[in-house]
């Protein structure tokens, strides 16, 4: 078996998410949990919520879904409608990559910002020697709270502005949407005590305010890996009260976020970073008793959704036929016969899988979206 125990895998990045409507889902059975498994993510478009990975009694992971409408979660289970997600980040067994922090190392914390802590921390186990040097590093941690502003995506992807518009050529204008993108969800507070402030926003949950917690502090957040892509944005937490009643990103940096105490903190270093990509291919194009017969094939690592295939005779798009799948599995094919009315002559057949390049295939993956059959009749 190989060793991934400092291992990440990065189903589309945070930058995707921002960008517009993901296409691109990874199911839960893709993701290994046996042992120490550390990630987060969202849950689909129909179904938001935040994921967060947390050991159970057994010795492995379990899935948390934090839940948009209440900010409630429950244990993700395959099968149950809403264990496709178009964002996840996850570890291999990370168990023997831990390198526990003694909460008295942090010096005094109550009150101050957590990313500070976190960091000062890595560069503090860095210096003796204690950490190896890695792009990011999983975290897990014990947090008591004063008091605690969380969000849960609601419709993230849905309502945001689309890829291949301004927001994905302008630094700008990406610049603007990754700062403004927390202010776009369900927002909730923990505290003492309930403000009773008719005009927050903010709705007020309980005081279940002891919470474990499950991260990564990415050492160049301008990528936008696993957050998001802003200067200073280093540390991605989610995370569910002890009391397993509430769970969400914790909103770390929100004005309304103020930090108790540590109880426990473990950093780990995660050297191999791999991107999970869609990549769908067209394959076995031939014409045979009038129609173009072909195959769509997924051969990427994600499953995708509402595909597009278009096929076009003699580059006349005008009358192209056009094609949708629903849903391509990884791993799966989908075959079509599409009756042509072709007159005597010569004919040039293309089909195009995804035209509209909604699917995130990299651009070296691109060149098998499409093939073309020279027809002489």
């Amino acid at each position: 078996m190989p060793d991934h125990r400092g291992d990440l895998w990065i189903a589309n990045t945070v930058s995707d998410l921002i960008q517009g409507d993901v296409h691109e889902h990874l199911p839960l059975e893709a993701i290994p949990l046996d042992g120490d498994v550390l990630g987060l993510g969202t849950t689909t478009s129909i179904d938001n919520g935040e994921l967060t990975f947390l050991p159970n009694a057994a010795g492995n992971t379990t899935i948390w879904k934090c839940q948009a409408s209440d900010g409630g979660i429950r244990a993700l289970q395959s099968g149950d409608g809403s264990a496709h997600f178009p964002y996840v980040c996850f570890s291999g067994d990370a168990a023997a990559l831990k390198v526990l922090v003694d909460p008295a190392e942090l010096g005094f914390v109550e009150g101050r910002p957590l990313q500070e802590l976190v960091g000062e921390a890595i560069a503090q186990l860095r210096s003796q020697g204690r950490l190896p040097e890695a792009p990011i590093y999983g975290l897990r941690a014990g947090l008591d709270w004063r008091s605690l502003v969380i969000t849960v995506a609601s419709k993230l992807c849905m309502g945001q502005q689309r890829r291949n518009t301004a927001i994905a050529s302008s630094a700008a204008s990406e610049g603007t949407a990754s700062r403004s993108i927390y202010q776009l969800l369900q927002h909730y507070r923990l505290a003492e005590y309930d403000p009773g402030d008719p005009a927050d926003p903010i709705r007020y949950l309980g005081r279940s305010l002891q919470w474990e917690c499950c991260g990564f502090f990415d050492t160049d957040p301008s990528t936008g890996r696993v957050t998001i892509p802003a200067e200073g944005a280093h540390l991605h937490l989610h995370g569910c009260s002890v009391d397993l009643r509430h769970g969400g990103h914790l909103h770390h940096e929100h004005p309304g976020t103020a930090l108790r105490a540590v109880r426990r903190l473990a950093l780990y270093p995660l050297q191999q970073l791999h991107a999970l990509v869609s990549d769908l291919a067209v394959e076995r194009l031939r014409f045979e008793a009038g129609a173009a017969c072909f195959s769509v094939v997924n051969l990427g690592a994600m499953d995708v959704s509402d595909v597009g295939v278009a096929v076009v005779v003699n580059d006349r798009y005008s009358g192209h036929r056009y094609l949708r799948l629903p849903w391509l599995a990884a791993g799966a094919s989908e075959h079509f016969s599409v009756p042509l009315d072709l007159p005597a002559g010569d004919h040039r057949i293309e089909v195009i899988a995804d035209p509209e390049l909604r699917i995130l295939d990299t651009e070296a993956l691109q060149a098998n979206n499409r093939a073309v059959l020279e027809v002489q009749l």
